[in-house]
């Protein structure tokens, strides 16, 4: 079968890159997994296999191994891309464990972009995200609001990570081109509900944690904070449907495969309007008809007020724009929840 191009996507057994896989194969490509499974779940696999009818290949290796990138890169052969999500990412975590976070996140990057250079593979989308612009002096946040210090080493891997690629852009020795997209608050899941967010222990993440609860698998959840200045007290956030997301990428790599992207480009990938956390537990409270048991906590260290994003570099440049709301975010991240629940061994 003739196909637009092989794409490597490391961390493709993960939450937002089982989506991108999903997302690539029904564009045309040829995706192929590279994952250690420290954060991700074998069952991602099946999942993707069974929405596809094809198993997508998957080399099971750390992308921090340089050795271990090469064999793959020489087995696979004719790579016309890479989208690079393989990280940790619990922001609480990573202001206990820095090391880990440093080693893994920006080590990785390191790895993969010299055995790219290597290889002769020149089109990379880094998997990025709206906390390297910290807390931000104005809403919505551009592509040019400046770049702050971060609230966590978490959110810094991801600043020094573009550092990187910027100083790697600009060294005028390399022909890797690079989009980095900046992603806001991920939620959701695949319409067959086969794939989703798999949060392994306790969810870091709200919509999961809603989710968890209201199937009885956690107690309440927690509002952390109301005394906030937003609306109704809580934080906002810009919540984005997973499947919009996997979809940007594959734009992205549209664009980079046609030759029409600068050595380096940045885009904010959100939807461009903010729901606060409370209004986020309402929404769901209708499309779920569940009634959720929450209580309203202190604040939580490191959480930024509100932030969402200002889309329009995306829109005109990259030619992306969402087609999904908060409403089908969180109706298919209650399907999801409801098909785990079914499906427990």
């Amino acid at each position: 079968m003739e196909t637009k191009g092989k794409i490597l996507v490391t961390g493709g057994a993960g939450y937002i890159g089982s989506h991108a896989v999903v997302e690539l194969f029904q564009a045309g490509y040829e995706p192929v997994i590279i994952d250690n499974f420290v954060n991700s779940q074998e069952s991602a696999l099946a999942g993707i296999a069974s929405i596809l009818n094809i198993e997508v290949p998957c080399h099971r290796i750390d992308c921090t191994d340089v050795a271990a990138l090469r064999e793959v890169f020489r087995k696979e052969g004719n790579i016309d891309g890479v989208i690079h999500f393989a990280a940790f990412k619990a922001v609480g975590e990573s202001v206990r464990e820095p090391l880990k976070y440093y080693h893994n996140n920006v080590g990785s990057l390191v790895a993969l972009l010299q055995v790219m250079a290597e290889f002769g593979v020149a089109n990379l989308v880094f998997s990025s995200s709206c906390t390297v612009y910290g807390v931000p002096d104005q809403l919505p946040v551009t592509e040019e609001t400046p770049v702050k210090k971060a609230n966590s080493p978490y959110g810094n891997t991801k600043q020094i990570c573009e550092d990187i690629l910027t100083d790697l852009a600009n060294s005028g020795g390399s022909k890797i081109h690079t989009i980095a997209l900046r992603y806001f608050n991920p939620i959701g899941a695949h319409s067959s509900a086969k794939i989703g967010e798999l949060p392994l222990g306790v969810p870091n993440n709200l919509v999961p944690f809603i989710t968890q609860t209201a199937i009885g698998i956690r107690e309440k959840l927690t509002v952390f904070g109301t005394d906030y200045d937003t609306p109704d007290g809580s934080n906002i956030r810009d919540y984005i449907h997973v499947v919009d997301l996997a979809k940007a990428h594959v734009v992205a790599i549209d664009r980079l495969l046609a030759g029409k992207a600068q050595q380096i480009e940045m885009f904010n990938i959100g939807t461009g309007q903010g729901n606060s956390v409370l209004e986020v537990v309402k929404t769901f409270e209708k499309v779920s008809a569940q009634k959720l048991n929450y209580e309203i906590g202190p604040r939580r260290a490191g959480d930024v007020p509100k932030i969402y994003a200002d889309v329009t570099k995306a829109t005109q440049e990259l030619g992306f724009k969402t087609e999904l709301g908060l409403e089908e975010g969180l109706a298919s991240a209650w399907q999801w929840e409801l098909y785990l629940q079914k499906n427990k061994k």
